[in-house]
């Protein structure tokens, strides 16, 4: 199976879907996988028409982790780790964000706790599976600790039991569980409110959730206000001003 095969990439307004399309093993991550989504990351940052990017998955489930039947090796595939795909995702300057379909299993919920914005069907089924098999939850460990925190974590990863949707909104990890015919709608209306705002704006934020949670108090302060000032001078800060002042739409708001 060639790359271009196990994931989908579509443009709907301002939002890149990426599509895992492995439903046969339900999307269980594999190196195509992984270099495939990598890929389709990447040329959705470089594109100006993208505001947004989510990530969903074919068929009944979302990701259902590691493919346990497939080769770990593969010569005809480019190394590209999982690290570096959760880092993409982290690293990606438009927000991601994840639409949880169905199942969520192992590496699913890494992908899941990388994202920015997590929407999922309230019926799907999450489980941090590794324990049943024998391993442990390592490498997403990184990106669900900060989300869960230690005292949820524990019990999940030492019991890998099955939770829904609507749990995960309560552990963290997700925003927002609704009905699984609304979820494509549900993440249409985050994705156009994200394309609101300003796209060098919408960059920014997402680096000052990040840097200033790491920070301590002073050290916050006195950078998020050179930030702040260095904001409110950019071109982009000077048009949402003069639109507002003049009860207009901004330059990169959408057109209806």
């Amino acid at each position: 199976m060639t790359t271009a095969e196990v994931t989908l990439c579509e443009i709907r307004g301002g939002a890149a879907w990426i599509t895992m399309n492995r439903p046969e093993n339900r999307n269980a991550i594999s190196l195509e996988l992984v270099a495939s989504l990598y890929d389709h990351l990447r040329a959705c940052n470089a594109n100006d028409a993208v505001r947004s990017i989510v990530i969903t998955g074919t068929g009944p489930a979302f990701c259902a982790g590691a493919d346990l039947k497939g080769s770990r090796t593969d010569s005809s595939v480019r190394t590209v780790t999982f690290v570096d795909l959760l880092n993409a995702i982290l690293e990606s300057p438009k927000p991601v964000i994840a639409a949880v379909n169905g199942v969520a299993f192992g590496g699913g919920l890494g992908l899941v706790a990388a994202s920015d914005i997590v929407i999922a069907n309230k019926d799907a089924q999450f489980s941090f599976s590794e324990v049943r098999i024998g391993v442990i939850p390592a490498i997403i460990s990184v990106v669900c600790l900060p989300k869960l925190g230690r005292h949820q974590a524990m019990k999940l990863f030492l019991t890998g039991e099955r939770f829904d949707g609507q749990a995960a909104v309560q552990m963290g990890l997700a925003h927002t569980a609704v009905e699984g015919d609304r979820l494509a709608d549900a993440v249409d209306d985050v994705a156009n409110m994200i394309a609101q705002g300003g796209p060098n704006a919408v960059v920014e934020c997402k680096k000052l959730v990040r840097r200033v949670s790491e920070l301590p108090l002073q050290q916050g302060f006195e950078a998020t206000e050179e930030w702040s000032a260095r904001m409110f001078r950019t071109e982009e800060a000077a048009e949402g001003m003069a639109a507002f002042r003049e009860r207009r739409k901004p330059s990169w708001v959408p057109e209806d």
